[in-house]
Formats: structure tokens, sequence, C-alpha cells
């Protein structure tokens, strides 16, 4: 179970792409997000309480697409709802909420794409167009 924080309806966001990505390798999706009401299918929650209170499951990896600056009181809300994993997504580190996270016996995961790191351990860093050479940035002869 991942809960995807900052997750967006628009689907040329990171957040969007990253969570869409794992959605469909078996991973179940909440979305937290007070903006929306639904994102992938799935019902959004606006924080992490209600979203745990509503999933009726264990949140295992906390998966945040919010700034740094943001990122301690998510920190505390992962904690108190007893997730396993505070993930910061690439460009964000904290060095308070990994702090935070740690002291509560998580782990922590900084300046990472969940994506690319499946992708990577599980050789799918082929989708998309990644390492095909499709995309390239040498011009067509």
């Amino acid at each position: 179970m991942i809960a995807v924080v900052g997750l967006s309806t628009n689907w040329y966001r990171p957040s969007y792409f990253a969570a869409k990505y794992m959605r469909d390798r078996g991973y179940r999706i909440i979305p937290v997000n007070p903006a929306y009401a639904e994102v992938l299918d799935e019902r959004c929650y606006p924080d992490l309480a209600s979203a745990r209170a509503g999933a009726g499951v264990p949140i295992d990896i906390v998966d945040c697409f919010r700034k740094a600056a943001d990122i301690p009181p998510i920190a505390r809300d992962a904690v108190a709802i007893g997730a396993k994993v505070l993930w910061m997504q690439l460009g964000i580190r904290s060095d308070e909420a990994a702090k935070i996270a740690l002291d509560a016996g998580l782990d922590v995961v900084m300046d990472r794409c969940v994506k690319i790191e499946h992708a990577r351990i599980l050789g799918g860093l082929n989708w998309a167009g990644v390492n095909t050479g499709v995309i390239s940035a040498r011009r067509p002869v």
C-alpha cells in the first residue's frame, strides 16, 4: 500500500506518472491531496490520517511529492499512522523529516523516484523509452 502525498490529476505531472506506473504493477495507490475527490479512479483523501482510516488497511510507504518544507509534518503523520517508509521524491531532501521518521523506526529514502528505483531493480527501465534509444539527444539522420 502506497500513500502518494501530493498526487495530481494531471497525467503529465511526475506524481501521476509514478503512481500510475506503480498501480499498473500491482501496488495499491492511495491518493492524498485535499484538492481532489478522486485520482486514478481511487478516492482521494485530504491527509494521511483520513487515508489510513478510509483505506481500511495499513499504509506501508508514504511517497511525498511536496516541497521539502512541507515534509516534516508529513513525517509526523507517517509515524502516527504506522507507516514503514517515508519516501521523498527526486529533488526533495529534509533532514528534519528524516530524523523524525528514523527516530520512530521508519526507513527513509530521499531524493529518489519510486518508479525509477522499482524499474531499476526489476528491469523495467525500458518502459516509456528509457534506455531503449527511442529517446535520444542525437538528431535523427
